[in-house]
């Protein structure tokens, strides 16, 4: 009972400090939930009427040798593809971003057109630039869908069904779920700022509470009460949870108001209640975790200054697993769920796409992620029994 009590008393000290500093309780609790949702809407939003806008506009490609083949660009012209003048330097003019993909059609196009022979049409255009696949797909698309009509012509005036060419009809059948696909924009980014806001989320008072005590001078009296040393660090990760917590629920909160009012694809996402309970109880480990493991590199700080060099790197971990699955995608094994930040990013993916989530699976997660914060409390309790902490400079 005094160990629960102790708890409690620290918890209501450190939350009672942080209250009297209003503006960094304003900055812990609704900077990041407002920030965050935003931002994350406003790329979805911006993302998808980029690509609605280059699907759907005409596209202006700039054709070299446009007068080799005019039945192939008046195809082109029919599925909203016209022809512009070629730069001088097409080259430059594509690696410079100036044009986004280009058509170049050999001198020999219309030579190799009468023999019967395949004629050489080549886009060109830079691969590493993202915003340039739409229209190089919708150029590609095209130029197959002509070539495919030329040779079935071609088949038909030599009296042979253009199908004796196609023996295999291939069909695709997609099996995403409706919220995958149209949650599919914000996938990558919305699984790294939620881990990243709860992992970070009582921040702004374990820093004061370690090693913001630690430069005032003020931990070696609490340290000579006698209170537990696992007590007063128990109630200093409660306090910086519970400011923690209030981040998360204002963070899913604003995200699920905040896609009622857009218009983009955000607001086809899954933002039930059912849908923030599940991603709330995917996150709260991660809030004990996160506090847990800043309380004890904080702790043997000498002020706050130093403790705050440990965020530069600290906020790079939640990125591992979004990096890790772009250059690597994993299939989903029972594994990944006891891995940090992993584990986390999976089962958001989930949620988002609204795929079900076994007992087993979050059995293995729970166990997992309050095991990895149980040995960051020890860690943290055992770095409080050094009495040099006491000592300040």
């Amino acid at each position: 009972m005094n160990m629960f009590r102790t708890v409690f008393t620290v918890m209501r000290k450190e939350l009672r400090d942080l209250s009297r500093d209003r503006r960094t309780l304003a900055l812990a609790l609704f900077l990041g939930p407002l920030l965050y949702p935003a931002l994350m809407l406003g790329m979805g939003y911006l993302t998808e009427n980029r690509i609605r806008t280059q699907v759907d506009k005409t596209l202006e490609i700039p054709m070299v040798g446009a007068e080799h083949a005019p039945n192939l660009v008046k195809f082109l012209a029919t599925n909203g593809i016209t022809a512009a003048p070629a730069p001088a330097n097409l080259d430059t003019a594509i690696r410079s971003q100036e044009i986004d993909a280009a058509l170049r059609i050999s001198p020999d196009y219309a030579e190799d057109w009468r023999n019967g022979r395949p004629a050489l049409v080549e886009i060109i255009r830079d691969s590493t630039r993202r915003d340039a696949d739409i229209p190089t797909q919708r150029l590609q698309a095209a130029l197959n869908a002509y070539s495919q009509q030329v040779g079935a012509l071609r088949l038909l005036a030599r009296g042979i069904d253009a199908s004796v060419a196609r023996p295999v009809n291939i069909g695709l059948q997609d099996m995403a779920t409706p919220e995958a696909k149209q949650g599919m924009l914000l996938s990558v980014m919305l699984p790294y700022l939620l881990i990243l806001t709860s992992f970070i989320g009582g921040v702004y008072l374990i820093l004061d509470a370690t090693a913001g005590e630690r430069e005032r001078q003020s931990l070696e009296p609490l340290l000579a009460t006698p209170a537990a040393r696992s007590a007063i660090v128990s109630g200093k990760i409660a306090a910086a949870c519970t400011i923690g917590l209030g981040t998360v629920v204002l963070t899913l909160l604003s995200l699920k108001f905040s896609s009622q009012f857009s218009t983009g694809v955000a607001r086809q996402l899954d933002v039930s209640f059912v849908a923030m309970a599940k991603m709330l109880v995917v996150l709260l480990p991660m809030l004990f975790i996160g506090t847990s493991l800043l309380t004890y590199l904080a702790a043997s700080a000498k002020s706050m200054k130093e403790a705050q060099s440990h965020m530069t790197w600290l906020m790079l971990l939640p990125m591992i697993p979004t990096f890790a699955l772009m250059a690597n995608p994993l299939k989903s094994q029972l594994w990944q769920f006891t891995v940090p930040f992993l584990a986390q990013n999976q089962l958001l993916l989930k949620v988002i796409r609204n795929e079900y989530i076994s007992a087993q699976t979050w059995g293995i997660y729970v166990a997992a992620a309050f095991g990895v914060a149980a040995l960051l409390w020890y860690a943290a309790v055992r770095r409080y029994h050094q009495e040099k902490l006491a000592i300040a400079g």
